[in-house]
């Protein structure tokens, strides 16, 4: 059976008023239906072009503020859905900036506080040699970080004698830095006080006499008295007479300087003994004193422990041995020269990428 649209339509809307009725109703709320759904989609539409639009212009705006150094700023954040996660994302991230800033700042700070340390500590140090009728001397220091603990110093004394001392501070950096610059303080006021106390007056010339024990006590006294209680260090401390040829010293705990007499062979003849314990550790504390005499050709070592504890790749030290064999090896050569061949031999020897400790060579060798 076929029929005409219209035909249907005429006789749907022919069975009376309330059919037509109900049709037009039906027709009005699909109509608004559909016009609310549409006013709701616009709606929704704005408020989320708003949204996306704003975040975006906050990370923007953000994004040009730490451009220009503002790393304080925050964008604002509403809401729990995924853009206010990336805000909160972005703030995350300037406050680690900010904090990286303030600690590169603060990073640089300390780095040029610690440049003028070793610009300071290498002031400490003695710029030269003095010049010695029976005796040359050398002292190198290199430090494992920017500043050192460890401590060498030569004084010429008013009577033409010469004091030499070399130290090794408990620790590294800046602490162990500014206690080995007031052990060289102390040394040389007490160096001073001594000579002062032992001038004497007779036949109309000054003579004087040095107690390196003396000396040594005073300085682990005034350690003791003014700083903390782990705070220690080993020390050595002598004074060679000129005329006799003797070198008269206390090793307070450090390591034993070596001794080469010329003509010997292999190993040093000779170490020079430790006579006390550490200085800084124990106020009442006794040293004692030792003397040896060092002739013409004679080799005098006084090193750290950053020389001899260095390990190879199988952990063996440079020790003792290795140290007198380099030294001995090299005797004829110039001071100098012989402690570059000790820090080169030193450095060949260990594995490690950077120095483990401070290394501190001081050579003396006899005159004819």
């Amino acid at each position: 059976m076929t029929t005409r649209p219209s035909a249907v339509l005429r006789t749907v809307f022919s069975n009376g008023i309330e059919m037509g009725q109900l049709a037009t109703f039906g027709f009005l709320f699909v109509f608004f239906l559909l016009l609310l759904v549409q006013l709701v989609s616009w709606v929704i539409g704005i408020s989320l072009t708003r949204t996306v639009t704003g975040a975006v212009h906050g990370l923007y705006e953000g994004t040009l503020r730490i451009a220009k150094g503002d790393f304080s700023w925050r964008i604002p954040v509403k809401g729990n859905d995924q853009l206010a996660e990336l805000g909160r994302s972005f703030n995350n991230m300037t406050a680690q900036i900010e904090n990286l800033v303030v600690i590169a700042k603060e990073k640089e700070r300390l780095q040029s506080e610690v440049e003028i340390a070793t610009d300071v500590q290498n002031q400490l140090f003695p710029r030269s040699a003095p010049i010695m009728r029976t005796i040359e001397l050398m002292g190198v220091c290199h430090a494992a970080r920017m500043v050192s603990g460890d401590y060498y110093d030569y004084l010429c004394l008013p009577d033409g004698n010469l004091a030499v001392a070399i130290g090794d501070v408990a620790g590294k950096g800046i602490s162990a830095a500014l206690l080995m610059a007031s052990i060289q303080s102390i040394m040389r006021t007490q160096l001073a006080a001594g000579l002062a106390r032992s001038a004497a007056v007779g036949n109309g010339h000054v003579t004087t006499h040095v107690s390196t024990s003396s000396i040594v006590a005073q300085l682990n006294r005034q350690l003791y008295a003014s700083t903390a209680p782990e705070k220690y260090a080993t020390f050595f401390f002598g004074v060679y007479d000129e005329q006799m040829r003797v070198l008269t010293y206390t090793n307070a705990g450090h390591l034993p300087p070596l001794l080469l007499r010329r003509g010997a062979s292999g190993s040093p003849s000779q170490v020079l003994e430790v006579t006390g314990t550490v200085v800084g550790l124990f106020p009442a504390m006794r040293y004692e004193e030792q003397t040896v005499e060092i002739q013409s050709g004679d080799l005098l070592v006084a090193y750290t422990d950053g020389i001899t504890e260095p390990e190879n790749a199988y952990g063996v030290e440079f020790g003792i041995d290795r140290l007198a064999e380099t030294a001995w090896r090299h005797q004829n050569c110039e001071p100098k020269e012989i402690v570059a061949k000790i820090m080169e031999a030193v450095t060949h020897w260990s594995t490690a990428p950077e120095l483990p400790d401070d290394m501190t060579v001081v050579i003396a060798r006899g005159l004819a």
